[in-house]
């Protein structure tokens, strides 16, 4: 589900996301967090791929690439969680950016088919470095 949610938002320039293809892999009422140095910037499904549209349909981000590089999952019954080390890197408002962090997405089963609840994630940036063992 990370890797079709990664695939979702990716896109090289001259191409096209798929944010709406993220609905598909959350909840309802699923959450995306992006959390940061100041508060937090909490979304729902729709004001996510929303948000992040407005940026593309505005030609402020004209590529965007992110893969998961490492991976914990754990799982008990229904729930499951799992904290993945990501690289994105594209071009927004002409300018390059390369970044890495770390995310926590939460999982449930319903009737027998795994759906994201929660996805939350923090950037590395000065004063906040990824631990080795998450590499």
């Amino acid at each position: 589900m990370i890797e079709s949610f990664f695939k979702a938002v990716s896109f090289d320039k001259g191409g096209r996301p798929s944010y709406a293809a993220i609905h598909d892999l959350f909840i309802m009422d699923g959450r995306l967090i992006r959390s940061g140095p100041g508060d937090p910037e909490i979304l729902t499904v729709a004001q996510f791929a929303t948000s992040r549209g407005k940026l593309f349909e505005a030609g402020e981000l004209t590529a965007f690439r992110e893969t998961e590089s490492a991976a914990t999952t754990e799982t008990f019954g229904n729930v499951a969680h799992r904290f993945s080390t990501y690289r994105k890197e594209g071009v927004l408002n002409g300018a390059r950016f390369t970044v890495e962090g770390l995310i926590s997405t939460q999982f449930v089963r319903l009737a027998g088919e795994w759906k994201m609840s929660s996805m939350a994630w923090d950037d590395e940036r000065p004063g906040l470095v990824i631990p080795q063992r998450y590499r």
